[in-house]
């Protein structure tokens, strides 16, 4: 207990799944953790489960892509807390299919989400941490920003970039000497609602439901994870169990991006 106690801890997309599981696991280590998305009802739940269990957590409405709100946004977790320590870059979407069918239109709106978020908030919340005297900022990458895969060209694109501009963040705050820790995290399949909500350009909506579990026996290990096999490793890249790491890649994928097995 108490990995990240007295650290305060923001993370986008906090509603449900990935980022659902990271506030939970921060809280129930001793963070104080604040959540933001677009989904008020079930981000508010969230907020209210962590807060019954005895942890600290608040939802604010925020849309990532809104460079306008972010300042709004950290300032007021900082006038609640007196800082920040840790942000967790995971809003995200999916728009799964061709690069040959896909909208343009499309292609920007993830790229909006996926990408300018992740530069939002190292934008605003690396200054907050900086003030702080350090901090780790982690960004939600994929499997998929590691290795190619037919009709998720632009996801990957999207994720691809997530993980070189961790890679060079990491290098500015090490050159500036500020104590910030910027790492990528790259999960695998894993047993969230996205698989309901992926889009197809050629589609025009969604798709028929993707189960998490046939994909998961794809992966070495033979199933997919849990939100809180993610969260874990959040919760390691946040505690200072993980000080001497910074530029890194954060696997965590049942062993997809090391190879395959042949199953008897």
């Amino acid at each position: 207990m108490g990995q990240v106690s007295g650290k305060v801890a923001l993370i986008t997309g906090g509603a449900a799944g990935i980022g659902a599981a990271c506030a939970r696991a921060l809280a129930a280590e001793g963070a104080a953790v604040v959540i933001t998305d677009v989904v008020d009802e079930a981000g508010q739940a969230t907020a209210a489960a962590i807060t019954a269990s005895g942890g600290v957590c608040s939802y604010m409405h925020q849309d990532v892509t809104d460079e306008a709100a972010w300042q709004a946004i950290v300032d007021a977790i900082v006038a609640k807390h007196g800082k920040l320590d840790t942000a967790v870059a995971n809003a995200g979407i999916a728009v799964f299919g061709s690069a040959l069918t896909m909208t343009l239109a499309d292609f920007r709106r993830q790229n909006a989400v996926n990408i300018d978020g992740v530069f939002l908030t190292a934008k605003y919340c690396i200054p907050a941490m900086r003030r702080a005297g350090g901090g780790s900022l982690i960004m939600m990458s994929s499997v998929a920003g590691l290795r190619g895969s037919a009709q998720l060209a632009g996801y990957s694109a999207s994720k691809g970039a997530v993980r070189l501009f961790a890679k060079s963040m990491a290098m500015e705050c090490a050159g500036a000497g500020d104590n910030i820790r910027v790492n990528s995290v790259h999960p695998g399949i894993i047993v969230t609602d996205i698989w309901k909500k992926v889009t197809t350009p050629a589609g025009g909506g969604l798709n028929a439901p993707i189960d998490p579990q046939q994909l998961g026996l794809a992966a070495p290990i033979g199933k997919p994870a849990e939100p809180l096999e993610i969260a874990n490793g959040v919760l390691f890249l946040a505690s200072e169990a993980s000080r001497y790491i910074t530029g890194s890649e954060l696997v965590i994928d049942g062993g997809m991006t090391a190879g395959s097995v042949r199953r008897g």
